[in-house]
């Protein structure tokens, strides 16, 4: 059965830090995209990132890059968010997602393998 689950989450302040992981099982996950997307409240998914299969190709969104890095350890199954400097308006459910396909259309693609999510929040 495939699996994803994420962890890491938490209340920060404006300006920290905080570190996703998502875990896979169930599936071969070095032939996978994994991809993270996030949920604000009253507001549509959001693609944040994506990471190949072999970790040759990554994607962000606008709205993160210089921030947020993705990177994964296949030995491992895994993969990480990196968020730093982190603002009020990254305030989100982060999904991970993984699916066979390149990430350069990641944002418009509906993965097929989706996590239970994890709340960051960020506040004063």
């Amino acid at each position: 059965q495939y699996r994803l689950a994420e962890s890491g989450g938490g209340l920060v302040q404006p300006g920290g830090s905080l570190r996703l992981s998502c875990a896979a099982s169930g599936f071969t996950f070095d032939y996978y995209a994994i991809a993270w997307f996030r949920q604000a409240p009253g507001k549509e998914r959001e693609g944040v990132s994506c990471i190949s299969s072999n970790g040759g190709d990554i994607n962000y969104a606008d709205s993160v890059k210089g921030r947020f890095t993705i990177s994964r350890d296949n030995a491992k199954n895994m993969v990480y968010l990196q968020m730093n400097n982190l603002k009020p308006e990254d305030t989100a459910v982060y999904y991970c997602a993984a699916d066979l396909i390149p990430c350069r259309s990641y944002q418009q693609y509906n993965f097929g393998t989706w996590g239970q999510g994890t709340q960051v929040s960020v506040s004063s």
